[in-house]
């Protein structure tokens, strides 16, 4: 066999190897933290931590086996020499999907040493965001599609990874658990797996026609690979809505035993589609640094009507609001009311972020500083004022499901204890969250931060999370109606306004005296064909981050008066029905209770005035 051939075949095995290991790594965890029976938040399930540490171990070397795969598979040479040379270390080093490997060992590397030492259900957790980031790292540098839509394919094929690691994982998990824990996981798998189906199935869709481009394609190599997985994947959700109906538990274990067969089936189809060609040939329009074509000179209607979505961004908005509507549904459907008015705020917020990262302004804002202060804005002050007001806290803890026993805290449970956790204490302290929103605008414009960021795909979507999380969270502090680990006293909360209000000019100021560019060159990089005065644009931008800073931040101070004014107006309303309540027993109320206090201060201050004249 020649070299190639060679290196196609371990590239192939090496990639089977670690995604069957990093699936089930993330189905164990899963079915630890969610599936099988806990204790007040202690690991129960002896036989599932028997297979962590393997596994977890197995996914270490599957990903340094498969990172030498791909270094030999892309250069076209020997393994051998890949180990014994200078060419790792330079992948690593010099790439960008080498250090994209790199971060998958090391998180592969933190569960294999940190496997044996989880005891609770939030280590487990803990785990799954730390699989997840080592695991879906690679792909962020993964082929995308080349007529432009790059950022959605990318998110796509990161939440079409995720989701099938959970439903995949989740039927290894319950494969593995014994009899006694299988019978009590399979009905809160159930759910789980219903949106991870649900999910595999759209952004599969999505991401194969956006690969595909058009329907005389499907009689390509790639386009029967697609049409093959596709009829697998009916065929297994046929096979699950008829077996799990009809079927006992007696059956169920060689049930999922089928059900993995498929699976891994599904899986090699996707190896497979994943080292071919997609039929799309690139486009010369494309530019590169923002993954689509550069948009024409901005008018109101492009700003208003183009719309180039971030698949992972995208997914994740429409995760947030397909979980609300669930929790408004299972509060109405139980017969408890829902204010409208917070559905609204919510559906307000979520918009404006879709429209600052997908819509018009999204688009511009990859091209144009001045544009990409307006979301940086939109991001940090408008959208979270709607975000928590919308009281999405409330909302998840009055509808998640509790623990199945006494025992058991349940995922109700679980989410207290993150709220009420010494973590949250820290960040949702006042100073901490003006901190971490006022400090992260010098340290990303006034560094090299931000045009490292604005260079990567990734960085974009990572620079527009922060955002939204640092506004939010200054926002809960100020105005939330959310529980919270503390609350400050009102006055505090207006101190706290008024010096981000301080800060965020000072910021401006600084931003608009400016004579270098804080980008770096990357805007100059792009040859955007309009605006060419860049310095002019960061001045413009400037003007308006500040405007668009000050707005909200002044809705949130007044908004922070009426919620003072009303909880005085709550405490005056509770000591005078208590003090009723207590006249009616024939009992002191409270403020008869502080003047007896004084009369007697009174006299004994007297009868000591009195002992001091003899």
């Amino acid at each position: 066999m020649k070299t190639e051939e060679i290196n196609l075949v371990i590239h192939f095995l090496a990639k089977f190897i670690v995604l069957s290991s990093f699936i089930t790594l993330i189905g164990i965890l899963v079915g630890l933290a969610f599936l099988a029976p806990e204790n007040k938040g202690y690991l129960h399930s002896s036989r599932l931590q028997k297979f962590l540490a393997p596994v977890s171990l197995t996914w270490l070397l599957g990903s340094i086996f498969f990172l030498m795969s791909e270094v030999a598979f892309i250069l076209n040479t020997s393994l051998t020499e890949v180990i014994d040379g200078n060419i790792l270390r330079s992948f690593i080093t010099q790439t960008t999907l080498g250090k994209l490997f790199e971060i998958q060992v090391i998180a592969a590397l933190i569960c294999a040493v940190t496997a044996v030492r989880v005891k609770k259900t939030g280590g487990a957790v803990f785990l799954i965001f730390i699989a997840w980031i080592g695991g879906l790292a690679p792909y962020l540098e993964s082929h995308g599609s080349g007529s432009g839509h790059h950022m959605l394919a990318i998110g796509l094929v990161i939440v079409h990874v995720a989701a099938l690691s959970l439903w995949f994982g989740g039927v290894i998990a319950l494969f593995l658990m014994p009899k006694s824990e299988r019978e009590i996981g399979r009905k809160r798998f159930a759910p789980l797996a219903l949106w991870c189906v649900s999910a595999i199935a759209l952004t599969g869709f999505v991401n194969a026609f956006i690969r595909i481009g058009n329907f005389s394609n499907l009689t390509s190599n790639y386009g029967l690979l697609v049409i093959f997985k596709i009829i697998i994947f009916v065929f297994i959700l046929a096979l699950v809505a008829y077996s799990r109906k009809k079927i006992g538990e007696q059956n169920f274990a060689r049930q999922l035993a089928r059900e993995l067969f498929l699976l891994t089936t599904v899986l090699i189809l996707g190896i497979f589609l994943g080292q071919g060609n997609p039929p799309v040939s690139g486009s010369t329009d494309v530019v590169q640094a923002i993954g689509a074509k550069m948009p024409g000179t901005p008018t109101i209607s492009r700003l208003l009507f183009e719309y180039e979505p971030d698949g992972l961004f995208l997914s994740l908005l429409i995760l947030a609001v397909a979980l609300y509507i669930k929790g408004v549904v299972v509060l109405t459907r139980r017969g408890d009311k829902w204010p409208i008015g917070r559905t609204i705020a919510f559906a307000l917020g979520i918009s404006a972020i879709d429209y600052a990262v997908n819509g018009g302004l999204g688009v511009y804002a990859q091209v144009a500083f001045s544009f990409h202060m307006i979301s940086h804005m939109v991001l940090a002050t408008l959208a979270p004022i709607g975000i928590v007001l919308g009281a999405p806290i409330t909302l998840a803890l009055r509808t998640l499901p509790i623990g199945r026993t006494q025992e058991e805290r349940g995922v109700r449970g679980f989410a207290l204890a993150i709220l009420h956790s010494r973590y949250s204490k820290v960040i949702t302290h006042p100073v901490s969250a003006l901190i971490i929103f006022e400090a992260s605008l010098f340290a990303l414009y006034f560094t090299n931060l931000f045009n490292w960021l604005m260079s990567y795909h990734f960085g974009h979507f990572f620079m527009g999370l922060h955002f939204l999380h640092s506004g939010v969270l200054l926002f809960f502090v100020i105005i939330g109606v959310d529980p919270s680990p503390q609350k400050s006293p009102f006055i505090f909360r207006v101190v706290i306004l008024f010096v981000a209000i301080s800060i965020h000019a000072f910021f401006s100021v600084a931003l608009m005296s400016s004579s270098q560019l804080v980008d770096g060159g990357y805007f100059a990089e792009i040859a955007r064909p309009w605006w060419p005065d860049f310095l002019a644009d960061q001045r413009m931008g400037a003007s308006i981050g500040w405007a668009m800073g000050e707005i909200p931040i002044l809705l949130a101070l007044i908004a922070t008066f009426i919620q003072w004014v009303r909880a005085d107006e709550r405490d005056a309303v509770r000591i005078e029905r208590n003090s009723t309540r207590a006249h009616q027993f024939g009992e002191p109320d409270e403020l008869d209770k502080y003047n007896q206090y004084l009369s007697g201060l009174n006299q004994r201050n007297s009868a000591q005035d009195k002992e001091g004249d003899k």
